[in-house]
């Protein structure tokens, strides 16, 4: 039986001009992502402008139309596949002041591509980005160094923007196997799909080779299932009287018939009697998949429980540490009163002191800020009104993840990451 290609989200980011819509359009452009009608208006667009080759960067700057209309796109996402993988691709803009959408687009990302313009080097905002992906703990990199055929000695250029970044990178706790540095020209296509003959000082893959072939990583931390309850099913018919299913999508770890499990936060304990899905009845599922799960015994659960592996099930918090990207116009202070999503609970929530801001322009920590500014990463001691079964984003990215929510209108006001996750990066030893 043949299967069909697993699926990997990538995100893309780099400083303004530094080719990364040029970039995203060629990884479109070579995988036969875009229709041929879309090829020749760009094709046409580009000889009017006197170009010999088509700007591919035109396949993905139809957004910008729709910004100067007022149509606020924070991230873009992009759909291609080859015939090992299928992509998903979150572009996220390169500006400064969109940090909010770097942590955005980069949160469930497996793989982030970082550009920089082979005749820059590692900037600021390199490095900023690095440090955010850390944060987040995207589990692997790739240094794209565009541009590369429009410097002087181009090996010794991208050596040594290979060792600046490793550098980094390795200060940020990344191994050397997370991490992949490739000379590209976006806008000729070197090492994009084809290996360049352009670069015989490199040997290594290509883009699109390493996407296909990098591990899928689908969380950091290896935890046994985590299962958010989102419905609860009971059709009450006359071919089901007795049915009673626990929709959702399995965050963490597997499931199996037979699995004895927790549910969180009773803590009352449970074995899997059956798997279903509209396709039928599965023996074992894993992370990713939606599923509706029976139980052997008659057990209270309602929507927002979470179902658990017994093993290493995590300990119902209300009073925890957290680190928080702040999305809103409107600063945080303490004693602000939220609610609090956490898979499908959510719950009010009360934020206590604002102790540490991570200055990503210049990848350090300041104690005690007081408050959190629109894009400010900070880190923050939160209380809710009812327990939440998470884990430490440090743990599992999916489980330890939540979102603050505006009470009166509704808005996310914050992405945020259960525990400290500011510690393990020893920003202070970067400036």
């Amino acid at each position: 039986m043949k299967h069909s290609p697993d699926l990997l989200r990538i995100a893309t980011a780099g400083s303004v001009d530094d080719g990364k819509s040029t970039l995203v359009g060629r990884l479109l452009f070579d995988t036969k992502s875009v229709l041929a009608d879309q090829i020749d208006a760009v094709t046409k667009a580009s000889v009017d402008r006197g170009m010999d080759t088509p700007d591919l960067s035109l396949l993905v700057d139809g957004l910008r139309a729709e910004r100067e209309q007022g149509i606020t796109i924070d991230v873009a996402y992009r759909y291609f596949a080859t015939p090992a993988r299928s992509f998903v691709l979150a572009d996220t803009p390169g500006h400064v002041q969109y940090t909010r959408n770097t942590v955005s687009g980069a949160s469930t990302a497996q793989l982030v591509i970082l550009l920089v313009d082979a005749r820059n080097g590692v900037v600021a905002q390199t490095r900023r980005h690095a440090a955010v992906m850390a944060l987040l703990g995207v589990p692997q990199l790739v240094l794209a160094v565009n541009k590369i055929d429009l410097v002087d000695n181009p090996a010794e250029v991208f050596a040594q923007i290979s060792e600046d970044f490793n550098t980094l990178t390795t200060t940020l706790g990344y191994a050397p196997e997370q991490v992949q540095e490739i000379p590209v020209s976006a806008l000729n296509g070197d090492n994009v799909a084809i290996r360049s003959a352009n670069t015989p000082y490199y040997d290594g893959p290509t883009l699109i080779e390493h996407l296909e072939t990098v591990p899928n990583e689908p969380s950091r931390g290896d935890v046994g299932l985590r299962f958010p309850v989102q419905y609860v099913i009971r059709p009450r018919t006359a071919e089901y009287p007795d049915y009673r299913g626990y929709a959702g999508q399995i965050a963490a770890g597997r499931v199996s018939v037979g699995d004895e499990v927790v549910i969180l936060p009773s803590g009352k304990r449970s074995t899997i009697s059956q798997i279903d899905t509209p396709d039928g009845q599965l023996a074992t599922a894993h992370t990713g998949r939606s599923v509706t799960l029976l139980l052997e015994d008659d057990v209270d659960i309602s929507r927002g429980d979470l179902i658990s592996a017994v093993a290493d099930a995590p300990e119902p918090i209300s009073q925890f540490t957290a680190t928080v990207c702040w999305l809103s116009d409107k600063p945080l202070r303490p004693g602000a009163r939220l609610l609090l999503k956490h898979g499908a609970k959510t719950t009010q929530a009360i934020i206590g002191g604002i102790d540490a801001l991570f200055d990503e322009q210049n990848l350090s920590i300041i104690d005690a800020p007081g408050s959190a500014e629109l894009n400010q990463i900070v880190r923050i001691s939160v209380q809710t009104a009812e327990e939440i079964p998470a884990d430490d984003y440090q743990v599992n990215r999916e489980s330890g993840s939540f979102l603050l929510i505006d009470p009166q209108g509704g808005n996310t006001l914050a992405a945020g990451l259960v525990g400290d996750a500011l510690a393990p990066l020893h920003l202070k030893e970067l400036v």
